[in-house]
């Protein structure tokens, strides 16, 4: 094992905890199975309760970095949700093995899930921003050795993703924006 991961780990999961101060922080060690975890073998994610930073949940990657960083520079990813539940500690789970197993998710890709986010909703895909709801606070996380990158992974509709493809990230958002979406409302409905 490399002797940095561990040490990168920790350093996700100071970086959380000292952000969402106040907060309830747990890290999960999510079963992936031997040939997930060879990819990803330090991966937890770190399920945040509400508090006085939000009043919903988040769920964040420790062990992305670790697994792929280049230069000393990687990612970690951030979901928020309105519940505490093991379906996004799965989804969190499953978008970091996409993005380590070998598709290198960055700013502005998209991820299908293969169903609702959640029973009923109508998003079904992922889209990578930038963490909007926490900022660049949270965003920025120092590493030994290197830096990672915080980012968002919205759930999205298959037609924002469309609208996304042809009119581009930036349009995307403006319409979340006059729409006053709440990203944390599963049956929000699609801007697109």
């Amino acid at each position: 094992m490399n002797i940095t991961r561990v040490p990168a780990v920790e350093a996700v999961e100071s970086h959380v905890r000292a952000f969402f101060e106040g907060h309830s922080v747990e890290g999960v060690d999510y079963g992936l199975g031997s040939q997930r975890r060879a990819v990803m073998p330090c991966l937890r994610v770190l399920v945040v309760g509400p508090g006085p930073r939000s009043d919903g949940w988040a769920y964040v990657t420790a062990g992305c970095w670790a697994a792929m960083e280049k230069d000393g520079h990687g990612l970690e990813f951030v979901m928020t949700a309105h519940v505490r539940d093991q379906r996004f500690i799965e989804l969190m789970a499953m978008i970091a093995y996409y993005h380590c197993g070998g598709h290198q998710l960055d700013l502005e890709h998209s991820v299908p899930i293969g169903e609702p986010w959640l029973p009923g909703s109508t998003c079904d895909r992922l889209l990578i921003s930038l963490p909007y709801l926490h900022g660049p606070d949270l965003e920025h996380c120092p590493v030994p050795g290197g830096h990672a990158r915080i980012l968002w992974t919205l759930p999205v509709t298959t037609a924002e993703i469309e609208f996304h493809r042809r009119h581009g990230h930036e349009a995307l958002e403006r319409l979340f924006d006059e729409a006053e979406i709440n990203p944390l409302d599963p049956f929000r409905t699609s801007v697109a």
